[in-house]
């Protein structure tokens, strides 16, 4: 077992001391595991915040004495009509109101005819902080007009049934979590990113960082093989990223689990089981980032070009976040196949409370490691070159 291991060991534990030492490095693999649920609490709490004040929203409404139905209607669904004098759009514009409502000269000529009756909703769709209100009054308006054209179709000895010939009933077949996961694929992809955050700073500092400081060479000099090292320094980074994942992970879904989603109509009820899977699925992961990003900082020549390039790469396994964000991810069996594709599809389907049993984890976890072990062999051949290593000309 010795014979096998080497001095692996003896490396992983000088890297790590060095590692946790490093304050860079520490607040590297932190930072991320903080900023996620925060992040998250901020932005669906504003979203949580917005949707309340729209069921409170006040309607203000100039020539409200025209439209006694209309503004009986809206105290009846639980607002309030005040008045609005002066220039509506200037104030709307300013800020002063967040819209308003202003009833045509010839609103109740037009409606006493039976033709469609003006008012003006005046808004500035470019403040979206005003969206969810400018949508609950829309709602009520509409809902009063519906009524209105109900009542005179009945009027007219017509049922209203006639207007509508045909009927959509839409018969959804995802459940409740599975719809709440689409709205929170923000999460497979914060958990996938850690992989790449939080090891970053050690595998830059234990590459081109000592070879800034020249400490690479002193370490190169002792009699073991260079395989050996860059498996301590793998296994090092490794630790770093998987233990942001867990933290990032975490942290997630405690801030998750303390927002108001069912005012947002969304669900989220992860069990013991969904964590393994999610952590089976992600931690593997870490394994092909901290490759990798150890092979881009062999080439760089100083911690600051390598942190460059790293930077770039971290770009690399947001795609399929993004992509998820605006179209479902195909979940053919090859999908699970490709390293940062395979993992958001198999979180989304975990979050979702859909089981996708033991195969595609395993084909996530084994195409990931496989090409983590390439990257560490094609590390340590790179180390082999004295001129490369060293940063000799």
């Amino acid at each position: 077992m010795n014979r096998f291991v080497g001095q692996v060991p003896t490396v992983f534990r000088k890297e790590m001391l060095d590692a946790v030492r490093d304050r860079r490095s520490l607040t590297s693999a932190l930072i991320f595991p903080l900023f996620a649920p925060l992040m998250i609490t901020l932005l669906f709490g504003t979203i949580a915040a917005r949707e309340r004040g729209a069921r409170e929203v006040d309607f203000p409404i100039q020539g409200a004495e025209l439209v006694p139905e209309l503004v009986g209607w809206i105290e009846r669904a639980g607002h309030e009509v005040v008045p609005a004098e002066g220039d509506l759009v200037g104030r709307v514009e300013g800020g002063e109101l967040p819209l308003a409502i202003r009833v045509d000269t010839m609103f109740q000529k037009d409606y006493e005819r039976g033709v469609p009756a003006t008012l003006e909703l005046i808004v500035d769709n470019s403040k979206s902080e005003n969206s969810a209100l400018v949508r609950r009054v829309r709602q009520v308006i509409q809902g009063y007009s519906n009524q209105l054209g109900t009542l005179r179709l009945m009027a007219r000895g017509v049922s209203p049934q006639s207007t509508s010939p045909v009927r959509i009933r839409e018969i959804d077949l995802a459940t409740t979590q599975q719809r709440s996961a689409v709205f929170l694929s923000f999460i497979p992809l914060f958990i996938i990113m850690a992989a790449f955050i939080s090891g970053m700073n050690v595998a830059i500092d234990t590459t081109a960082g000592e070879r800034e400081r020249r400490s690479l060479e002193p370490l190169l000099i002792n009699p073991v093989p260079r395989t050996e090292i860059i498996l301590g320094k793998w296994l090092v980074t490794v630790t770093f990223a998987a233990v942001g994942i867990v933290l990032v992970l975490t942290t997630t879904l405690i801030a998750v689990d303390r927002l108001p989603l069912e005012e947002l109509g969304a669900r989220m009820n992860i069990r013991p089981t969904d964590m393994i899977g999610i952590l089976a699925g992600t931690v593997p992961l870490a394994f092909l980032a901290s490759g990798a990003q150890l092979v881009v900082s062999t080439f760089a020549r100083s911690f600051k070009e390598a942190q460059m390039y790293i930077n770039l790469l971290i770009f690399v396994p947001m795609i399929p976040g993004f992509i998820a964000s605006i179209s479902s991810l195909p979940s053919d069996s090859w999908v699970t196949a490709v390293p940062a594709l395979g993992q958001q599809v198999l979180l989304t389907e975990v979050l979702g409370g859909t089981n996708p049993g033991i195969a595609p984890f395993l084909m996530a976890g084994s195409t990931s490691m496989l090409i983590g072990l390439l990257c560490v062999i094609l590390t340590a051949r790179l180390f082999q070159n004295e001129k490369l290593v060293l940063g000799s000309q």
